[in-house]
């Protein structure tokens, strides 16, 4: 069986001597055994053990606190806990690093399709994308809006084709045309637009957003707080604009 002196321990470890030695000291690693000439001999047991104190150094669990967990008779069984705490822990960091991630992937595009970059664009660019999942989320309710519009026009239009009879398609047009209206103002109710000039969020008027040129994120608008009249960033409306 291997025999480890303090150097060899730490080395194995990755500590230093003085920790080592510490531990022998507050009597959490006490050596299995001397040499003839006074050095402390560690056997595996003593490292595998020493491993673990450090793991439970990196809990940020105190040397009382370890000291008393190890001289419990199963001290496996709170360490396998500490081992699934630790999981959890490590899982949320992942999915926590991951969500910066693809926010940085998302400023990094976003940065692609501004012309002119500046320090504004980027608090720009942050609004944005704090507020795209409601957005997302509206425009995917705009969408189910309009396949039921067009279901409605379809259907009594096939029926009127069929049968000859138009009064189920001009009543179908009335429930249309409400329905338009009124997922119209909803929409116009849920969002905001960011002028890339003074880099204000502001809300046009409805006749200005329901007529005006639009990409699939940005309307040509006048700003109400510069008078720019251009294409503007399209973004969710929160309770505070």
């Amino acid at each position: 069986m291997s025999k480890y002196m303090t150097g060899e321990l730490a080395k194995l470890c990755g500590v230093t001597v003085r920790t080592v030695q510490y531990y022998d000291t507050r009597g959490i690693l006490v050596p299995s055994e001397l040499s003839e000439g006074g050095r402390r001999l560690y056997s595996e047991e003593d490292a595998k053990r020493m491993k673990v104190i450090c793991f439970l150094r990196e809990l940020n669990l105190p040397i009382n606190s370890i000291k008393d967990l190890l001289s419990e008779e199963h001290p496996e069984e709170v360490i396998s806990l500490l081992l699934d705490e630790q999981e959890k822990t490590l899982a949320r960091e992942i999915q926590e690093r991951q969500k910066q991630l693809e926010k940085l992937l998302m400023l990094r595009q976003s940065i692609k399709r501004v012309e002119q970059f500046s320090v504004e664009s980027i608090g720009d660019i942050a609004h944005s994308m704090e507020n795209r999942k409601n957005l997302k989320k509206l425009r995917l309710l705009m969408v189910v809006c309009g396949a039921i519009i067009n279901t409605i026009e379809i259907g009594t239009i096939v029926l009127w084709v069929r049968t000859g009879i138009w009064v189920p398609f001009a009543a179908g047009m009335g429930i249309v045309f409400l329905i338009s209206i009124l997922v119209s103002y909803f929409y116009y109710n849920n969002t905001a637009y960011i002028c890339p000039k003074c880099h204000e969020v502001f809300r046009p008027a409805f006749r200005q957003t329901f007529f005006a040129k639009h990409t699939p994120n940005t309307r040509k608008l006048t700003c109400r707080a510069c008078g720019y009249c251009g294409f503007c960033v399209e973004t969710y409306k929160r309770d505070e604009e």
